[in-house]
C-alpha cells in the first residue's frame, strides 16, 4: 500500500472515471452558502486522465473574494485525493474567474435573493 493511502483504510478507494469524480464532487459543500459545488456551478471543467492517474480541474468563487476560497479548495483536493487513492500532486485544481460565475435562477430562489 502506497503512503498516500496509508490513513485512509476506511475510504473504499473508487474507480477514477468522470462519473466517479462529479459524484464526489456533488457531496463537497461550499462553506459558506451550504450547496454542493456542483450544483452551484463552481466547478466549469472537469479533465481525467486514467493512464496518468491524475485530475484537473477548472473551477471559480461565488465571488473573487471567497472567504472559504483556500477552504473549498483544499476540500476539494483532499477528498478526491482520498477518493482515488490518488497522490497529492496528481489533483490540479485551476482557479479562474473568467467566465466570472453567474448564479442561475434555481440558485438564485435557493439564496433567496430572486
Amino acid at each position: 500500500m502506497n503512503s498516500d493511502t496509508d490513513n485512509n483504510d476506511d475510504i473504499e478507494i473508487l474507480p477514477l472515471t468522470q462519473e466517479h469524480v462529479i459524484e464526489v464532487l456533488k457531496v463537497i459543500d461550499d462553506p459558506e452558502l451550504h450547496i454542493d459545488v456542483m450544483t452551484l456551478g463552481l466547478i466549469y471543467d472537469t479533465v481525467i486522465d486514467e493512464k496518468k492517474k491524475s485530475i484537473d480541474i477548472r473551477m471559480t468563487f461565488t465571488t473573487p473574494l471567497c472567504p472559504y476560497g483556500e477552504i473549498l479548495v483544499e476540500m476539494i483536493h483532499t477528498a478526491l485525493t482520498e477518493q482515488f487513492g490518488l497522490a497529492k500532486d496528481k489533483v490540479n485544481i485551476e482557479v479562474v474567474f473568467d467566465p466570472p460565475w453567474k448564479p442561475t435562477d434555481e440558485i438564485k430562489a435557493m439564496l433567496g435573493i430572486m
